[in-house]
């Protein structure tokens, strides 16, 4: 017979065995964590504190590569008329801009008309009229201005983005030459994106919350994952990209040495109307089908943040996190334990395991450094420190509750398949692929009462996805 003493002394070393693995691995993935922290607040410092004015600012047309500005529209957007004057005011000597409205009552229009009579100089074009390639509303608005523009480098922006005039130069110079001009050996870059810097042009709480995010946290994490570059990590609010190259991608993501049965055969921009954030599935398509890399540009893609509720914060955050759950599954799943909130918490309590530190000591210093390494993070990306008093606290505030929200807004996020997008539900398919639900949105299930009624409309743009 078995004796029950050694049989509970046994169990009782199997727990503690694993309470003690359990703890090592829990200060382990913290230190995995400080290590990405710091290194994007590191490339934050080395790529934003010093941006160099690109010898192309000042060559002649002659000896550039032409550009196509392609500037998405629909209504009037937040800061529109300052954010469109932004792409007419580069540093650069051979470049078209399309502006694109989906028909000849959009408001935007007159703020067009208005910039393009007041830089006569400029080669802007006017494109009224959508081509319904998917189910996708960005991609369907793109597209006539996609097949009518002269040069093969595209740069395509959202309407609520600002950019320095010194970014264009610096984002040539960063795609590098032309494919036959490449040399061999290397990972040529297919892509050049930037960083989202988000500003408030009204004071409300969600505003205060997204930009809280944007400028500290979500650039510290998209910094340091592309310095590690395993895989692709592009927000789309201002990339540029070939179209030579788009021509040769499909979304599949199946490289093209792979022959893969019922592919989609149609190649191009009009191939990623299928999925709701076509900005992430060209990215990843130039990376996986083509083996091409990205580069980030040392300027930032200034994000102007209108009225936004506390509640279209909460479902804008629910929508994305719902759209990269049917992208990458495990990223998305293990999201809960990059968060400085939840991290915190189980360290505390390895911590206490293994050396007896209080978790009232660590968890203020676990905080105190968190919060410092961001700000450090806001003040490269600003190019100067937040500024002190009553601005500094309404940040360090909305920046507090943002930490603390993350896990219930995931909750929310990782138990659904649907999301409402300006106005409309979609149905969330495989690899991020979308279809309509077939009615008007409204946010489902338990929590829809009047607090959480109102929808996603602050923003009627076209809004990319956010990783």
């Amino acid at each position: 017979m078995t004796d029950p003493l050694t049989s509970t002394e046994g169990n009782g070393q199997q727990t503690s065995t694993l309470k003690l693995v359990l703890a090592i691995a829990c200060l382990v993935w913290y230190g995995v964590l400080w290590f990405l922290g710091l290194l994007g607040c590191f490339n934050a410092r080395k790529r934003y504190r010093l941006r160099p004015r690109s010898p192309l600012a000042s060559a002649p047309a002659s000896s550039v590569p032409g550009v196509s500005i392609i500037r998405p529209l629909k209504g009037l957007d937040v800061n529109l008329y300052e954010n469109l004057e932004s792409t007419f005011c580069q540093e650069y000597a051979k470049y078209e801009i399309f502006l694109c409205v989906g028909d000849d009552q959009d408001q935007a229009l007159p703020i067009v008309r208005e910039l393009i009579a007041k830089h006569p100089a400029v080669n802007a074009h006017i494109i009224i009229g959508e081509e319904n390639v998917g189910v996708n509303p960005k991609v369907n608005n793109l597209t006539r201005a996609y097949r009518e523009a002269a040069y093969d480098i595209l740069w395509v922006i959202d309407s609520n983005i600002s950019v320095d005039p010194g970014t264009l130069a610096r984002s040539v110079d960063a795609l590098g030459p032309p494919p036959t001009a490449s040399p061999s050996g290397r990972r040529r870059i297919a892509l050049v994106h930037h960083v989202p810097f988000a500003f408030m042009t009204e004071p409300s709480l969600g505003a205060r919350i997204e930009e809280a995010f944007l400028n500290t946290n979500h650039a510290k994490m998209y910094l340091a994952i592309n310095a590690v570059a395993v895989d692709s990590c592009v927000v789309g609010k201002s990339n540029l990209y070939r179209r030579s190259d788009l021509e040769r991608v499909d979304g599949s993501l199946k490289p093209h040495t792979v022959n893969v049965a019922g592919s989609p055969s149609e190649r191009g921009l009009a191939a990623f109307g299928r999925f709701l954030a076509e900005d992430n599935m060209i990215a990843s398509a130039l990376w996986h089908e083509l083996d091409l890399r990205h580069d980030v540009s040392c300027d930032v893609a200034r994000n102007a943040v209108g009225n936004m509720s506390f509640s279209d914060y909460i479902w804008r955050r629910v929508r994305w996190i719902r759209v990269r759950k049917h992208m990458v599954l495990v990223a998305t799943l293990m999201e809960p334990l990059t968060e400085s909130v939840l991290v915190g918490i189980l360290t505390s309590i390895a911590l206490k395991y293994l050396v007896g530190l209080p978790p009232w000591i660590f968890l203020p210093l676990h905080f105190s450094a968190w919060l410092f390494v961001d700000l450090d993070v806001y003040t490269s990306l600003a190019g100067h420190p937040l500024p002190s008093g009553r601005v500094w606290w309404s940040f360090v505030v909305a920046w507090m509750l943002r930490e603390c929200l993350t896990l219930p807004i995931w909750l929310v996020a990782i138990w659904g398949n649907t999301i409402v997008w300006r106005g409309r539900e979609y149905v969330i398919l495989r690899n991020g692929e979308v279809q309509k639900s077939g009615h008007n949105g409204g946010h489902p299930g338990w929590l829809q009462w009047k607090f959480w009624r109102k929808r996603d409309t602050v923003n009627d743009g076209y809004e990319p996805l956010e990783l």
